[in-house]
């Protein structure tokens, strides 16, 4: 019986664990994806002439994400987005890049 209450709550656990693995890695492709649009966005931007940078800080926060740095360097737009998101209670960030432009720049 005793055996049997442990195993139930090693499972739990686990279970608990394996949700918060799942969680994250949930959250970091929605973190990738809007600092992908957002510099995207802002190298679109950036080639019309337009403002990168604000264009780039729009896309991240509908995409329920904070642009955190942006940096124009001709037509290439490189952005830094960041995600709070609560892990087993704890609240946590997650930050990543992404860059866009040309494809004959480098």
């Amino acid at each position: 019986m005793v055996l049997g209450i442990g195993l139930v709550g090693l499972l739990t656990v686990i279970a608990l664990i394996c949700a918060a693995a799942v969680a994250l890695v949930g959250a970091h492709r929605r973190i990738q994806a809007a600092a992908d649009l957002a510099a995207l966005a802002g190298a679109a931007s950036a080639q019309s002439g337009g403002q990168a940078c604000a264009a780039a800080r729009r896309i991240a926060e509908r995409n329920g994400a904070t642009s955190s740095t942006c940096r124009v360097d001709g037509a290439v737009v490189s952005v830094t987005t960041t995600l709070a998101i609560p892990v087993l209670g704890a609240a946590r960030s997650l930050t990543t890049q992404a860059r866009a432009g040309p494809a004959a720049v480098r």
